[in-house]
């Protein structure tokens, strides 16, 4: 069973997400468990002061190192896992990808470290975390929405969660493409009607139909994904194909 650690300072944001939908069933199913830690509770002095202004002056407040140390330092103690991965949220760190996800998702324990104000005390970054994730090119007041992000895309993906085995393997950016579409009943909604293929019954065609949307849609929306994707002669011959099409 995987554990996730979130160290934040509204734990009351988690409690909505963690407990709907497939988050929940996970935790229902013995898959994951979640531990929400307000690390304000670990902070030295009567009035739990968890940050200060910058050494150099500046605008904004810093976390300071004391309390995040500390809440990882007793959410390790409690783990039986001796490596757990830290993640911190972070608009400097990675862009996040799904084979972020794919990694993140074999391992026994991760804890998330959510701040907030104008950043975090810079010796956190450099010797407590193991990885530092952004979800996007912006910035959002604090690293919980980042966190609930990765969290929701790292659970999907452990075994037995989502109850079919190919959902994973046949999302979007999980094989190097974007999703072929889908459709389901009826298979004609006001005129507008579901490809024949997909009522023919054969596999097959099917299937080639489906690669060869989900190239043509990945090619139409996220061409930078092609740059690092193996094609095979048939899809490149396709690519060829459309590229003809377009030029003409």
């Amino acid at each position: 069973m995987m554990k996730i650690d979130v160290l934040s300072l509204f734990p009351e944001m988690f409690e909505g997400v963690l407990n709907s939908s497939m988050l929940k069933k996970a935790a229902e199913k013995e898959k994951v468990e979640y531990n929400i830690i307000n690390f304000r509770d670990y902070a030295e002095g009567k009035h739990k002061v968890v940050d200060d202004y910058p050494y150099g002056g500046g605008a904004g407040m810093v976390l300071k190192p004391q309390p995040v140390f500390d809440a990882v330092a007793a959410a390790k103690e409690k783990a039986s896992h001796p490596a757990p991965r830290v993640i911190l949220m972070c608009p400097q760190g990675e862009r996040y990808t799904q084979k972020k996800a794919e990694e993140l998702a074999k391992e026994e324990h991760l804890i998330f470290i959510c701040g907030h104000y104008e950043g975090y005390d810079e010796r956190i970054r450099e010797h407590l975390v193991t990885d530092e994730i952004s979800i996007g090119d912006f910035v959002l007041t604090g690293g919980e929405l980042g966190a609930m992000v990765v969290i929701d895309s790292v659970v999907r993906l452990l075994p037995d969660v989502l109850g079919n085995e190919d959902s994973p393997v046949l999302d979007s950016f999980s094989s190097g493409l974007l999703e072929h579409p889908q459709y389901t009943r009826p298979s004609d909604f006001r005129g507008l009607k579901v490809p024949d293929v997909l009522l023919s019954g054969n596999h097959r065609l099917v299937d080639e139909w489906r690669d060869k949307q989900s190239l043509k849609r990945t090619w139409e929306r996220r061409p930078d994904l092609l740059e690092r994707y193996a094609l095979t002669e048939k899809q490149q011959n396709w690519l060829k194909e459309w590229k003809k099409e377009r030029d003409s």
